[in-house]
């Protein structure tokens, strides 16, 4: 299937329609078979959990293109699992591992046309989420739920790509110490609003959280988990229960352990302590 007829290398990371999403249906108890789907819309019932109690998840991962022309997944199977632990915290069901990469598999096919060209440094955006409907007034889980995945084409989510941005640290709390910091659940992102607002205003890239209880260690970005790497060449990031775990973290720290020989450690960033 040909490219589409797009700006690669311009890309934001902004929303655009793809040919087709995927759409499944938990009610009385399972998951329907799922199809894809033209509708970019969706029509819940006003009572919906998702709406007023922020019983919701969702995942992100990318498809990539090779220098032969191939599409390529990274991970899916560690999204899968991470977005069972989000499912899990706040009571809803999960969708099967093999169930979740099936269902990127199809959309990822159905959009391949989308799937920027190597080299031009963009990738395919996936976004994976499930949310609660159904008629529910009162505080508890939701009888039905859907699991959807779009997908489109993006750039770097910074502006300038590679290049070297600058964080500011923010007095404002993403998540608490026991709350839902280390699950991909929407009101984490809501909560993060306004700080990474002043970030901007105040011409900065993102906000850094520190952590809540005490407000002296790193806990993460805005949009992103945090490392450094020691002049004595040790991989360096904060280990905290409120922190999302990052795929790409790990996979990070798995690559300067096993493949480039450097230490690695995962524990309290104290941001006094930087140079």
């Amino acid at each position: 299937m040909p490219e589409k007829n797009i700006d690669w290398k311009n890309l934001g990371f902004d929303y655009q329609k793809t040919n087709k999403s995927y759409i499944s249906i938990y009610k009385d108890g399972k998951w329907d078979d799922g199809q894809l789907t033209e509708d970019n819309f969706i029509k819940i019932s006003e009572a919906s959990t998702s709406l007023h109690y922020g019983q919701q998840c969702f995942e992100g991962l990318k498809a990539y293109r090779t220098k032969e022309g191939d599409i390529q997944l990274f991970r899916p199977d560690e999204n899968a699992k991470r977005m069972q632990n989000s499912c899990d915290k706040i009571l809803m069901p999960r969708v099967p591992v093999d169930k979740f990469i099936d269902a990127v598999k199809q959309v990822v096919k159905a959009n391949e046309e989308f799937v920027p060209p190597h080299g031009t440094g963009a990738t395919l955006y996936i976004r994976p989420f499930m949310i609660g409907t159904g008629h529910t007034v009162g505080v508890k889980p939701a009888p039905e739920y859907i699991f959807r995945i779009f997908v489109l084409p993006v750039g770097s989510y910074f502006k300038g790509g590679l290049s070297p941005v600058n964080f500011v640290t923010t007095e404002y709390d993403r998540a608490a110490p026991n709350g839902t910091g280390a699950a991909k659940v929407g009101g984490n992102y809501a909560a993060s609003l306004e700080a990474h607002k002043e970030a901007v205003e105040k011409g900065y890239a993102d906000c850094i959280y520190l952590d809540a209880k005490t407000h002296t260690k790193i806990e993460e970005v805005g949009a992103a988990n945090f490392f450094g790497i020691t002049k004595d060449d040790v991989f360096v990031t904060p280990k905290s229960p409120s922190i999302l775990p990052s795929i790409t973290k790990y996979s990070l720290m798995y690559i300067a352990e096993k493949i480039l020989g450097m230490k690695v450690e995962e524990r309290d960033v104290v941001i006094d302590q930087l140079d």
